[in-house]
């Protein structure tokens, strides 16, 4: 169904990775490249000097390595880490990379996500190809 698929992994408590993966594993052509990508928030300025450097590295080993072990579930498969802000992004990477579809999850609304919106809601919103929410 389609040939590049982007899966944006958030590792929260309470994200349950195997329903993104298996919805790109449904969603996708025979030989399809699928992309799983973290977005990283940036350390403020101000904290980053009270953090040891190698804590960094360390923190984004784990994560590559977390991305690579999901993007291995798949034929042509790849693990991106990146930072900004997580919905923008996420849609920035999308277009630049000619992604035809997204897949995003999403968790119940809190009270902040009504004021502020939430990074699926952002992807929704702005993405220029098709978005497959997750819940």
């Amino acid at each position: 169904m389609y040939k590049h698929i982007l899966v944006a992994v958030a590792f929260n408590e309470n994200d349950e990775p195997n329903k993104p993966i298996a919805a790109a594993q449904a969603l996708a052509d025979a030989g399809a490249r699928v992309t799983v990508l973290h977005v990283k928030a940036a350390v403020p300025s101000y904290a980053i000097s009270y953090m040891p450097q190698d804590y960094l590295d360390e923190l984004n080993t784990a994560i590559r390595g977390k991305i690579e072990e999901i993007a291995q579930k798949f034929e042509n498969g790849a693990g991106v880490l990146i930072e900004g802000h997580s919905g923008r992004t996420i849609v920035e990477w999308a277009k630049e990379n000619a992604v035809d579809c997204i897949i995003i999850a999403s968790h119940r609304p809190g009270l902040q996500d009504y004021f502020i919106g939430s990074t699926a809601a952002r992807v929704v919103r702005y993405a220029q190809c098709s978005v497959h929410v997750v819940r």
